[in-house]
């Protein structure tokens, strides 16, 4: 429920017409891996497991420039803590609000949030038919549950 709650911040943040062409995106992809092969979608879905989300993204962003500030500043001048301090300072509105500046930019750019990915994600394996086993699991669980409770 949290990562929902967070996706929905960044898509409440994001510019109505970037949030439509994502999801103009999402719908090209799976109408087009739709007519395909099974192995062409087993690999798309494959390529989806391994997309970065927006968070991921952000997290490496403010990492990289974390310890770029850190290490300028330890090498050259004290000036430099000013980009770290910027940095944390974003992810803290990011924390609260679920926006930050690098955020418009990102979704312009089309990364999306690990929702969006995962929507294609469950409507390709949807087209493969790759839902029983979570029958079977689910069953598994219940019966597993159902011995736990007696």
């Amino acid at each position: 429920m949290n990562a929902l709650r967070d996706t929905d911040r960044v898509r409440a943040n994001t510019a109505d017409y970037v949030n439509q062409r994502i999801d103009d995106k999402i719908e090209d992809n799976v109408r087009y891996y739709s007519g395909r092969t099974r192995a062409e979608v087993a690999c798309r879905i494959s390529e989806l497991e391994q997309e970065w989300d927006i968070e991921r993204v952000l997290q490496l962003g403010a990492a990289s420039l974390s310890l770029t500030g850190l290490t300028l500043a330890a090498v050259k001048n004290r000036v430099w803590f000013l980009l770290p301090t910027t940095v944390l300072a974003f992810l803290f509105l990011h924390a609260v609000q679920g926006w930050c500046p690098p955020i418009p930019v990102l979704r312009r750019l089309g990364i999306r949030t690990r929702e969006e990915i995962e929507r294609e994600r469950y409507a390709l394996k949807a087209l493969l038919g790759d839902f029983e086993d979570v029958n079977k699991a689910s069953d598994r669980a219940g019966s597993a549950l159902a011995g736990v409770t007696h």
